[in-house]
């Protein structure tokens, strides 16, 4: 069993480090703010904090999970950018789900193709 190659790599980049807050109503969402640490677990003041906002949405198949980054310098800026980007952040999930159901819908039925998923007994 030692002999065997891990399937991918998953090292962490101990130069990109963030430390996570989260901060929520608990009604529309959550923001995160992401601050970047150094390997001690020091603050890291040479690069900037990064916000994202989570919230979901219900869908016919359940409750969707929304994410997305928000442009913002602080807190106030991440919880003012929080309703406009989740709104793109669902419009492209839009579009992508039409694309694949044109993409669905042009793949070219073969006769037989169906008589080759069956399993036989």
């Amino acid at each position: 069993m030692d002999d065997q190659k891990p399937l991918i790599d998953v090292s962490i980049d101990k130069n990109s480090l963030y430390r996570e807050e989260t901060f929520t109503d608990l009604h529309a969402g959550t923001v995160k703010r992401f601050i970047p640490i150094k390997p001690d677990g020091s603050d890291d003041t040479s690069r900037t904090a990064v916000y994202m906002g989570q919230t979901q949405i219900m869908s016919g198949g359940g409750p969707l999970p929304i994410q997305c980054m928000l442009e913002a310098n602080n807190l106030d800026e991440a919880v003012t950018a929080f309703p406009a980007a989740v709104n793109k952040a669902v419009e492209e999930l839009i579009e992508e789900a039409k694309r694949y159901q044109r993409e669905a819908a042009s793949r070219i039925v073969v006769p037989g193709q169906q008589d080759q998923k069956k399993i036989i007994f």
